[in-house]
């Protein structure tokens, strides 16, 4: 059995949420989660769950932090794995309130609508790398970005929060970024995880989002492809995001029983 040195800092543990209904470039998303985060925190110990295929969730016990990733379906539907999800939310809240917790696109709407937010259908869609644009609040929680006043990430949806959850506090105009005010939920509608190898897999959508492909419209795929393989801010979203998983809550919220009356 190996020896632990007395005091010395141990890995954090990540359990990750897939919730893509059976994708076929679940493999790929995982890749991309696996390549992102170990390039900035190459220790860290990740560990994936299906929930939508396999119905599986995490011991929240034996993790530092629990992230709820992107979908393929609505997350305003009420498939019964999608209310599982939201019950092991609940749960995750009420039982381990000083469990950390990252929400990103689906996850980022699902825990919006969990704690009383609204999902609407977005009138752009976004695919590709997009601004995120900074609050006050969200300047003085990424003070990396705070001078531009905002970051970049890889964006890739359709429907977007339009009712502010309770208890949460905006850090990015447009509900894009969104932290508890218990210091223990972060959110976003960008993917931080994705690069654009990954980000490339998912090109197709333009014909169901846009009404364009390669083959009926050669300059605004050439368009689309540009912003699928601009420069983001991922790695740096990342190494602030492992940061705050160390941060400790901010007691006295009132946060759970928040919770309860949603």
């Amino acid at each position: 059995m190996p020896s632990v040195t007395p005091g010395a800092e141990q890995p954090l543990r990540i359990a990750i949420l897939l919730n893509s209904y059976r994708s076929r470039i679940l493999p790929a998303i995982r890749a991309s989660y696996e390549r992102t985060i170990s390039a900035v925190a190459p220790d860290v110990k990740l560990a994936f769950y299906e929930p939508a295929n396999k119905g599986e969730f995490p011991d929240p016990s034996y993790f530092d932090l629990i992230v709820f990733g992107g979908s393929n379906v609505d997350p305003r539907k009420s498939h019964p794995w999608i209310l599982e999800v939201h019950q092991f939310l609940r749960r995750i809240v009420t039982q381990f309130p000083d469990k950390k917790v990252l929400g990103i696109c689906w996850g980022h709407q699902t825990i919006s609508r969990v704690f009383g937010g609204k999902v609407v259908d977005a009138a752009n869609p976004e695919m590709g790398v997009a601004n995120v644009n900074l609050t006050e609040a969200g300047r003085q929680f990424f003070p990396e970005a705070a001078v531009l006043g905002s970051f970049r990430l890889q964006q890739h949806h359709r429907r977007e929060v339009a009712v502010t959850p309770t208890a949460f506090v905006l850090l990015a105009q447009g509900n894009q970024c969104l932290l508890s005010e218990s210091n223990t939920i972060l959110t976003f509608q960008g993917h931080p995880e994705k690069d654009a190898e990954t980000a490339r897999l998912r090109m197709h959508d333009s014909m169901r989002w846009f009404g364009f492909d390669a083959t009926l419209d050669e300059k605004a795929w050439a368009k689309l492809q540009l912003l699928v393989d601009m420069e983001h801010d991922g790695p740096a979203v990342w190494r602030r995001i492992m940061e705050w998983v160390k941060e400790p809550p901010v007691l006295g919220t009132g946060f759970v029983d928040k919770l309860s009356r949603i």
